[in-house]
């Protein structure tokens, strides 16, 4: 029985149950072959139903957790959709996605979640707020201060995705959303919304997320914004028009809603004056334009829309990218040597070539035929195909290209005489998600970042030295900023933990320290302390912040001086030359090493029995405030400031204010110990 004889029924999932359409279904299309493959329909569903079970059900049970159990339910989750990934390769095709694009939507979709997950797991603690920032004493007598923390909003954030990466692009938002601790809804485009479907199934078949955190809406979007709280989020990935229509929801609008926003990007690649014909970065450009404009037929927000190239080095470019594209072969994703795929649609087609002809009002074309489709493979009508495009400005600065976005396989050549004027032509774009600049050279390289910064939200540079390792231009990364200014939305995604802060409320909590370390989880000075026993001789079952000990003290003689400069090696002439560390402008006379006082203080306050103590991991923020002479003595004053347990192991990581003052209470040196203690002991 052929595909078009079974096509798929997309349902939608929400309220805990998998609901159908009360309409027939819309027919999606394989997009190489035209054949039916699912039918999609939304139609009376109760949106405001499905919100409050988020707000109600989801929400209290992931608050409820900490970041590390969050981010573990993730890893577990992106484990298993790894050992099913050929199921998702398998549909991704119908896509018109090839393997290596599929490979991006797919693993690089589950990379991303995994990454956010274990970097959750590192840079964050395992709690259920996030403080932001230091403590700040408010007042002389640390009777009174102030933090700011990171808590959950106590909403929905409602994820509406575009059809270019229907995994990758549900699962790069969600993540951070859910780590967060806010459940969320998934709206994806419906031209690739089986993709999304299956995915969300095998999610929901796993059992690991709580009912409620994970939502789904196979279709229309109906009446879904009308129901947004303050406390709900929405993100949208799509057209300009279209997302200033979803941003200007009265409900949106009316309850100030956060609304984050990718939209239209006419990403620019400059080739360096530096780098002509013959130069490795000459190559690496044009490998980059016919790269960008054949994965995923173009069809990725990030892909390069306009080459800006020396007017010098234009003829050279194009007959590069002749010889690159000839071996480009276009046709049904599924059969072997095929490296490019169709558009995601025959409506999505039409839309490019109209786009192009809109383009062809200041530029020509210089390589393809948008009405004259040719493939090895596939059906050249039914499919959605579109071999690439080429075209030439010669009036760069006043070209559509600089305004219309074909969402295809296209791309726009414009020459420059300068770098300011390449620099210009970038801005021209009027904000975009990404830029590049080829060259090997240190001065274009400063030049052109410094001028394109400020309208694009990321800056790949791209040479020889970085070539092998490099993602290239059209690749966003997890641990680094995706999104950018003005035309591409204004909004952004990932960036490391800086993704999970999007769906959480800062909040500035002002009170006694002792009230506020409770808050917090932190100690802070003038919060209570403990002095019972040795803080080093409890295990985290025992260990509670505040806990302290206070030292004997140690004189630092000038033989202690002499024996650690010389047994280091560090002779630096402020500890061994006494006319030399007067005339410093800091300096009495000659002083210890800041290295010293701290391995002193250590000897002061560790305890050297074993323990629960494993051991010592770094040391932070360590600063030293005053000098310290021969004859001064050191104490210590060690304090639990932190305790982070770690999920499924034996072991916490463990926090401590250290402060060494001299006898006349000044405090000499300030820093964090990091220690590993056993949650138990013996």
């Amino acid at each position: 029985m052929s595909i078009q004889d079974t096509p798929r029924v997309l349902q939608s999932y929400t309220g805990g149950a998998w609901r159908t359409g009360s309409r027939d279904g819309k027919p999606l299309l394989n997009a190489s072959t035209g054949e039916v493959v699912a039918l999609i329909d939304a139609s009376g569903l109760d949106y405001g139903a499905a919100l409050e079970y988020g707000r109600d059900k989801g929400g209290p049970v992931l608050r409820a957790m900490t970041i590390h159990q969050r981010a573990l339910m993730l890893k577990e989750i992106g484990l298993k959709l790894l050992e099913q990934k050929e199921d998702f390769y398998a549909e991704s095709l119908w896509t018109g996605a090839t393997r290596a694009d599929g490979w991006v939507d797919i693993e690089g979709g589950i990379g991303t979640l995994l990454t956010l997950a274990s970097k959750a797991r590192r840079e964050l603690p395992n709690a259920k707020i996030i403080p932001d920032g230091p403590v700040e004493a408010l007042s002389k007598d640390a009777s009174f201060s102030g933090q700011h923390i990171l808590s959950p909003l106590q909403g929905v954030a409602i994820h509406i995705n575009a059809f270019n990466f229907p995994i990758w692009g549900m699962l790069e938002k969600i993540a951070p959303t859910l780590i967060a601790g806010m459940p969320t809804i998934v709206k994806p485009a419906s031209q690739t919304a089986y993709l999304t479907e299956l995915m969300v199934r095998r999610i929901a078949a796993m059992g690991i997320l709580p009912e409620g955190a994970l939502q789904l809406i196979s279709g229309s979007a109906g009446d879904l914004l009308d129901h947004v709280t303050c406390q709900d989020v929405v993100t949208f990935t799509g057209s300009a028009a279209t997302g200033r229509m979803l941003k200007t929801a009265p409900a949106v609008v009316e309850n100030s809603v956060r609304f984050t926003m990718e939209a239209d990007s006419l990403n620019a690649s400059v080739l360096g004056p530096d780098a002509g014909p013959g130069t490795e970065e000459f190559d690496l450009f044009v490998r980059e334009i016919q790269r960008e404009i054949t994965t995923k037929a173009g069809q990725k927000c990030t892909a390069i829309r306009r080459a800006i190239v020396p007017a010098a080095h234009v003829d050279a470019v194009v007959a590069a990218l002749k010889d690159r594209l000839a071996k480009n072969t276009t046709g049904d994703p599924s059969v072997e040597g095929t490296r490019m795929g169709p558009l995601a649609s025959l409506e999505q087609r039409e839309e490019v070539r109209d786009r192009i002809k809109d383009l062809q009002a200041s530029a020509r074309i210089v390589l393809g035929d948008p009405d004259d489709v040719r493939v090895a493979s596939g059906d050249a009508e039914k499919g959605a195909f579109l071999n690439p495009v080429v075209l030439l400005a010669d009036d760069p600065l006043n070209a559509a290209a600089n305004d219309v976005e074909a969402f295809g396989p296209v791309v726009t050549l414009m020459p420059y005489d300068s770098v300011d004027q390449a620099v210009a032509l970038t801005h021209r774009g009027k904000g975009s998600l990404v830029a590049s600049v080829f060259t090997d050279s240190p001065e274009v390289a400063q030049e052109m970042v410094l001028g394109m910064a400020p309208m694009h939200g990321r800056v790949l540079i791209g040479n020889r030295r970085s070539a092998k390792s490099s993602t290239g231009h059209g690749s966003p990364l997890a641990p680094l900023v995706h999104g950018g200014p003005g035309r591409a939305g204004g909004g952004e995604e990932l960036g490391g933990m800086r993704a999970v802060k999007h769906y959480m409320q800062r909040t500035a909590v002002q009170g006694a320290p002792r009230l506020l370390s409770a808050v917090t989880g932190i100690w802070s000075e003038g919060a209570d302390t403990r002095a019972d026993k040795h803080p080093f001789r409890k295990s985290v079952a025992e260990l509670r912040i505040g806990d302290q000990i206070v030292t004997e003290a140690r004189e630092v003689t000038e033989a202690d001086v002499e024996h650690f400069a010389h047994f280091t090696g560090d002779t630096f002439y402020a500890h061994m030359d006494s006319e030399a560390a007067k005339a410093n402008p800091f300096f009495d006379d000659r002083v210890a090493h800041g290295y010293l006082i701290a391995s002193f203080a250590a000897g002061l306050f560790v305890d050297p029995d074993p323990g629960p103590v494993l051991a010592n991991y770094g040391v932070d923020n360590l600063r030293f405030l005053t000098p310290v002479y021969f004859g001064d003595t050191l104490r210590v004053r060690l304090t639990c400031k932190e305790i982070n347990p770690r999920e499924g192991a034996g072991h916490a990581e463990v926090r401590w204010d250290c402060r060494v003052t001299n006898q006349h209470d000044e405090v000499v040196a300030q820093y964090d110990v990091l220690t590993m203690v056993a949650k138990e002991w013996p």
